[in-house]
């Protein structure tokens, strides 16, 4: 074992590596061995910090819930946009990190990591959700929040899926998400100005 095998550096190392690598590579691509070699240490070294495949595949996708997160606040911080306009903003920022990440986006929304409850990913991601939560309850006051919320997001992943794969581009003629982002928001908040 050597030097670099061992402290706090090689644990931010190793995933510094991984995220590299799905980024370039996408979600497929992250094995222990594979994330050990361009990290420079031996294919047993990353399991002196993350004893299982996704734990390591979780402190990823924290990455990028985290850099998620830093987009979504920065967009709406100031808070001086109605409700209705911070989650347009949010629902864009959402869009736009999935489309220019989709190895990224891949991996965060991998099943397996999201149910394993110990792995602490949770802790990253739900409160993303939460903020959106807020923003339609302050939108429709008169709605369950969090049901709304929810199907809000699910109307975004499945635009992010399906405009990933070409599939919208394909079926509405456009070559731009942006109508069918206020769609979604029309459907689920009501029209903009009550129009």
């Amino acid at each position: 074992m050597t030097s670099s095998e061992t402290g706090p550096d090689l644990r931010s190392r190793l995933i510094d590596v991984g995220v590299d690598l799905v980024t370039r590579e996408g979600a497929n691509a992250l094995t222990l061995r594979e994330i050990a070699r361009r990290a420079g240490v031996s294919h047993g070294a990353p399991r002196r910090y993350f004893p299982t495949h996704l734990e390591l595949l979780s402190a990823i996708a924290r990455r990028g819930f985290a850099d998620l997160g830093d987009r979504a606040v920065a967009a709406v911080d100031d808070g001086t946009a109605s409700p209705r306009a911070q989650v347009a903003t949010l629902g864009r920022v959402y869009l736009e990190f999935a489309l220019g990440n989709p190895g990224m986006y891949e991996l965060m929304f991998r099943h397996d990591l999201l149910e394993s409850g110990h792995l602490g990913l949770r802790d990253t991601s739900l409160p993303l959700f939460g903020v959106l939560v807020e923003l339609v309850g302050r939108a429709r006051p008169d709605a369950d929040a969090r049901a709304v919320a929810g199907v809000l997001w699910a109307n975004l992943h499945g635009i992010a899926q399906l405009w990933g794969w070409g599939s919208l581009q394909l079926a509405t003629g456009t070559d731009d998400f942006v109508p069918l982002l206020r769609t979604a928001l029309d459907a689920h908040l009501g029209p903009e100005d009550g129009r």
